[in-house]
């Protein structure tokens, strides 16, 4: 249906073609990198933008394309035949028995001569050599289709860019989630670390207990199990990460050999879950419900469109040449004596009469999909309600198992502190330190799970409020 409406003419007033997305500043990805940083350099380099932003731009050219079928329509030709067999025409012969009847009454033939009876001619109209050179001028002066066309300019420009701005809200999302994806793997890169070091250093001190007589066997082998099984596990969060790296730059649009780092901190996010009041939020703050909205504008000049083709259309032609005939292909550049002028210029009224009823069902069809954009407008908003509804769920639950899980943290960290001191002052157990030591990394793991789960919750509640791009 939007096809139709650019066919008949319904299109855009672009003499200033509009910048789909406003450019800024080129980040220098060299220097460390904000979420904010990371989101500019996507909304300028990623392939998506690139590419949404190129369908824009051929839009905008079918917009001049049609644009241009209300101008006017100057065409130049020249054109040269060369008439080697001349067709002929077929007329009765209205000559001989007249000339026969002059030549009886002047006594040129001898009396009494028969009139002979008329036959037919074979005439040859026309010359071996012609040619016409001539420019021809058209003008529409009244289309209802054309002039409905141009009021619909502003609703399809509005259309692209609320395309265009729903590409950048998946851009975003993708970058904000990877970018976040980092902080976590780095998070847990450094803790890790911390306790492979720590871990490390009891399985040493273990082994020379052992060496002296201190412990049994089965102590350092507990340990070496522990030991082997975190060292197996910080390998995997150093690739992990790397892998989370290849797939940010990925998202921003950066070959994924180019160095980068990031600046902020996991520690400075704010997880409020009312991160906007419901009162402040409209729906068409979300690009595709404002989509929505634009396809019900254009369904209505759909339909004035098809209205406007009953009315008659009005169309201005002139023309003006010269033309040339001769038998002698020599003769043919002779402007000054046998090239003659030709012009004319009138008007066309076309009026339609009956069309077998199409437009009276493609206005029935219009009314039909004016109903079928409401009912969608109408889900679409039940739709956007359930997800803000389900994601400020999940952000409180992320936020709630987060602070759960980081005081499990806390304590289990605790508990490993004060095993091992016993351990290491005789008082207590290998096995204890173990079950400290396995307690201590099922906590880290929930933890990293929770703080993981609350940013990306976090993330899709802005999505669904439509603020994750900011104006």
């Amino acid at each position: 249906m939007l096809r139709k409406i650019s066919i008949l003419g319904v299109l855009l007033w672009l003499f200033n073609s509009y910048s789909v997305y406003s450019q800024t500043s080129e980040v220098d990805i060299t220097q460390p990198l904000t979420l904010d940083d990371c989101l500019n350099y996507a909304f300028q380099n990623s392939e998506t933008i690139k590419i949404a932003d190129l369908e824009n731009k051929i839009s905008q050219a079918d917009v001049g394309v049609t644009k241009a079928q209300g101008l006017p329509q100057i065409n130049g030709s020249i054109n040269y035949n060369n008439n080697f067999a001349i067709q002929r025409q077929f007329l009765p012969d209205f000559i001989s028995p007249s000339v026969y009847q002059v030549l009886l009454q002047e006594q040129l033939l001898p009396d009494g001569s028969q009139v002979p009876e008329p036959g037919v001619i074979a005439a040859a109209f026309g010359v071996q050599h012609s040619s016409t050179a001539g420019i021809t001028l058209s003008q529409m002066l009244f289309d209802g289709s054309y002039f409905v066309g141009l009021q619909a300019a502003r609703t399809y420009t509005e259309l692209a860019q609320r395309s265009f701005e729903q590409n950048k809200v998946q851009v975003a999302e993708q970058v904000t989630k990877a970018y976040y994806t980092i902080l976590v793997n780095q998070e847990r890169q450094e803790l890790i670390g911390s306790n492979f070091n720590r871990l490390d250093t009891l399985l040493r001190e273990t082994k020379l207990l052992y060496e002296n007589g201190f412990v049994e066997k089965i102590d350092v082998d507990r340990l070496s199990v522990q030991y082997n099984n975190l060292k197996t596990e910080k390998g995997n969060i150093d690739r992990l990460t790397e892998l989370s790296y290849y797939l940010l730059k990925f998202q921003m649009g950066i070959p994924v050999e180019q160095p980068i780092t990031l600046t902020d901190d996991i520690a400075n996010i704010d997880f409020d879950p009312e991160v906007a009041a419901e009162s402040e939020f409209r729906y068409d703050q979300r690009p595709e419900y404002a989509q929505v909205l634009v396809n019900q504008e254009l369904v209505q000049l759909d339909m004035k469109n098809n209205r406007f083709q009953y009315l008659p259309k009005l169309t201005a032609n002139a023309a003006f040449g010269y033309n040339t005939g001769v038998n002698n292909f020599s003769e043919i550049t002779n402007f000054d004596e046998l090239w003659f002028e030709y012009g004319f210029w009138g008007v066309t009224l076309d009026i339609p009469i009956f069309d077998g009823l199409r437009k009276h069902h493609a206005i029935q069809k219009n009314k039909v999909q004016a109903q079928q954009i409401e009912l969608q407008s109408r889900f679409l908003r039940n739709q956007i309600d359930l997800e803000i509804a389900q994601a400020r769920v999940a952000l409180q639950n992320g936020v709630d198992a987060l602070e759960v899980q980081q005081e499990n943290l806390e304590l289990a960290q605790e508990v490993f502190r004060i095993t091992n001191i016993k351990y290491q002052e005789g008082v207590g157990s290998n096995l204890e330190v173990v079950d400290a030591n396995n307690a201590l990394k099922a906590s880290e793991t929930n933890y990293f799970s929770a703080l993981y789960d609350a940013l990306i919750a976090k993330v899709d509640l802005q999505k669904a409020l439509g603020i994750l791009v900011q104006p």
